[in-house]
């Protein structure tokens, strides 16, 4: 018979050598359950990991690629330097691009911008205030979209007052043909406008703009008054110098040191619009561009304007942004004329 020591860890016995297999394998059976539940627990926790992060990169990715399609959108609000205080109807827009907006009443702004002008310059001008310049890409890196303009103080040179004789004319298309009126592309910034020829010294008492239908509830229009400045190159002039697309050598500069604004609605707009400037005391010589520029709307509607007939020919301006092209235009223009006392 063989005699299994009790010291010793091996036995020789067949029928003890059995029993510990079986022992062994039913402790082995016993613990396999449990190690493979944990298995496929954290087979299945580092799957829901794969998948969460594959959707975090996804929805990156999306991100990403509108960006890169559709632009990125700024906004903010405008104040005066070292001021609390918002300035309204700011001109915000891309040189030379059809790319701009404007300030509300709040300073508040809005504006996406295409990715193709990251490179260039995004410039915010008011009457009034020196212009702030600086690259999209830049502007969109700081992540901060608030802006402050500085007042700009002007120089009053002394006037000389001596008595004149005037008479009264009026410059511009004063045509007022039923058979001849459009409806306007209204959008902010959308600007247009009569170049009046005037070849003595004016004193520009008012503004006026035939109208044929109004039916918005409230517009807002900026009267703008540019003087042509001749034969110097305007290649991102930041001086307040407009530009005209095809005319390397033509350009515009704001003669008015105030924003003038005028509110229209549909119950008080019924065949003109008139705007006096006879407290600016507005002195011009030589040729003049005359504009509406659209700097708020409120509802919906249609706006006919009127304009001359198709046997006359005139100049007019029409411009989408305050600093895309000008589109020079030769044709039946709007009915846009100045009430003016010129010296004889």
């Amino acid at each position: 018979m063989n005699v299994c020591s009790p010291h010793k860890r091996q036995c020789k016995s067949p029928l003890r050598q059995a029993a510990l297999t079986l022992c062994a394998s039913g402790r082995a059976q016993w613990k396999n359950p449990s190690e493979n539940e944990n298995n496929e627990r954290n087979s299945k926790s580092n799957n829901r990991n794969k998948q969460e992060i594959m959707k975090l990169f996804i929805i990156f990715f999306l991100i990403g690629s509108s960006v890169l399609l559709y632009g990125q959108t700024v906004s903010g609000t405008v104040f005066e330097l070292n001021s609390e205080i918002t300035i309204e109807y700011v001109n915000i827009g891309i040189v030379g691009k059809n790319i701009g907006t404007i300030s509300d009443q709040n300073g508040r702004y809005t504006l996406r911008i295409p990715p193709e002008c990251y490179n260039d310059m995004l410039i915010f001008s008011c009457i009034g205030y020196h212009s702030y310049s600086v690259k999209v890409s830049d502007f969109i890196d700081l992540n901060n979209g608030n802006v402050n303009l500085e007042k700009k103080a002007y120089d009053l040179s002394e006037v000389v007052v001596s008595p004149r004789r005037v008479r009264e004319r009026r410059l511009g298309n004063t045509a007022n043909m039923l058979s001849s009126n459009f409806r306007t592309p209204f959008g902010l910034g959308y600007e247009m406008g009569i170049l009046m020829e005037n070849k003595r010294i004016s004193f520009v008492k008012e503004i006026n703009w035939n109208i044929a239908k109004f039916t918005f509830d409230t517009i807002v229009f900026r009267v703008n008054v540019y003087k042509p400045q001749e034969g110097l190159e305007i290649e991102n002039n930041l001086r307040g110098y407009v530009y005209v697309e095809n005319s390397k050598f033509e350009k515009f500069e704001n003669i008015l040191r105030s924003p003038v604004y005028v509110t229209c609605t549909k119950d008080e707009t019924k065949d003109k619009i008139t705007v006096d400037l006879r407290h600016l005391n507005l002195v011009v010589e030589g040729d003049f561009l005359v504009t509406f520029e659209t700097v708020k709307i409120l509802g919906s509607g249609e706006f006919r304007y009127r304009c001359v007939s198709t046997i006359f020919i005139t100049t007019h301006f029409i411009r989408s942004s305050r600093w895309s092209t000008w589109r020079k235009e030769w044709g039946p223009g709007p009915s846009i004329w100045a009430l003016v006392d010129v010296e004889r």
